[in-house]
């Protein structure tokens, strides 16, 4: 496997500097964060990302994520213009040597929680996400904006995307989501870069948006689209673990044995009986994840795609982006390194 780390550019507080100090710690995961969805990045601002990771002796090789704008997932408006851009960036990305493009196809918004910094009884902080804080909630009528939210978005625009989504429906979103991929999957083909979507997070309708990457019928039917490993997942083991209907070690063996994960993101929840799931630290004795059984399941079955430690919790004082502070990221890298190496050795001598 490929040990990853996600840096936000220049801004994030996190530097490559601490980055390259994580033992076994290889690449960086990264975009351009000032093109809107839909336009094309300059090849200036993604050979910056590449120089600088290459002064830390880190490979910028996995993009998470080229924005897909909502015209490609409703199929309407500018929809084919925002295709041939999408094509463009990949192209632009993989000749600076970008092998793996994370990518999610949620409407509206990216993920949702509805608390950034639930205190722990050790004093950490981390997101969550409970059913009695969402029950009864109208993001429309309240001017609710929970985080995940894209806030660029005014209260008349997002009204409009809910009205233009519900008159779509999922089997609507299947079909952009088909048309997009019978597009790009010919031209990541061609530039020897693997698409891999990221499920939904959490894996089922919000507030009444449609939602698909949920479960594993529905990611058979997402990889059916276009057989090819150019077309994968980024198995998010707390996207869909947050849902007890996903068995997250039966799917890893799945379809790390046909070759359609790309990118791991490796992190546990803790699930409770009302559907609530609080994040948590990476050991499999924090939460309701194995993840000794989700290690072997990839080492078993030859995996040797990207991981990264997923959202980590704020500890020991630090402040900055939740969900990707340094500290229990750079312990999940270290636990998951661990597991990689046991799991391995036991492979060996077996």
């Amino acid at each position: 496997m490929k040990m990853s780390f996600r840096w936000y550019g220049a801004d994030d507080p996190v530097s490559l500097a601490y980055i390259s100090q994580i033992p076994n710690m290889r690449s960086i995961v990264s975009a351009v964060y000032d093109v809107k969805p839909g336009g094309v990045w300059s090849e200036a601002s993604i050979a910056w990302i590449k120089a600088e990771c290459e002064k830390y002796g880190l490979i910028f090789d996995v993009v998470e994520s080229i924005p897909v704008h909502e015209d490609i997932k409703l199929g309407r408006g500018r929809c084919e213009e925002y295709i041939e851009n999408y094509k463009e960036n990949i192209r632009r990305v993989a000749k600076a040597g970008v092998k793996c493009v994370c990518y999610n196809f949620m409407p509206v918004f990216d993920w949702t929680r509805t608390q950034l910094d639930k205190a722990a009884p050790d004093g950490s902080t981390s997101l969550v996400m409970y059913m009695d804080q969402l029950r009864g909630l109208d993001p429309l009528n309240d001017g609710l904006s929970l985080p995940g939210w894209d806030a660029s978005y005014e209260k008349e625009e997002m009204k409009e995307l809910f009205r233009a989504y519900g008159q779509l429906g999922e089997e609507g979103l299947w079909r952009s989501l088909e048309h997009f991929l019978k597009e790009i999957i010919p031209v990541t083909e061609a530039c020897g870069v693997r698409m891999a979507i990221h499920p939904d997070d959490p894996p089922y309708p919000i507030f009444g948006l449609p939602r698909i990457i949920t479960c594993e019928k529905n990611l058979d039917r997402m990889l059916a689209i276009v057989d090819s490993p150019a077309n994968s997942l980024t198995l998010c083991t707390g996207s869909l673990g947050c849902a007890a209907f996903n068995d997250i070690p039966g799917l890893v063996r799945k379809y790390a044995a046909m070759d359609r994960i790309a990118f791991m993101h490796m992190r546990n929840v803790q699930l409770m009986e009302d559907g609530s799931f609080e994040e948590r630290g990476h050991l499999s004795a924090c939460g309701s994840l194995d993840m000794y059984e989700i290690t072997k399941a990839l080492v078993d079955n030859g995996f040797d795609g990207y991981v990264r430690p997923d959202h980590g919790r704020m500890i020991w004082g630090e402040t900055g982006k939740p969900g990707y502070g340094l500290y229990d990221r750079a312990l999940g890298a270290a636990y998951l390194n661990g597991l990689f190496e046991a799991v391995e050795k036991a492979k060996g001598a077996n």
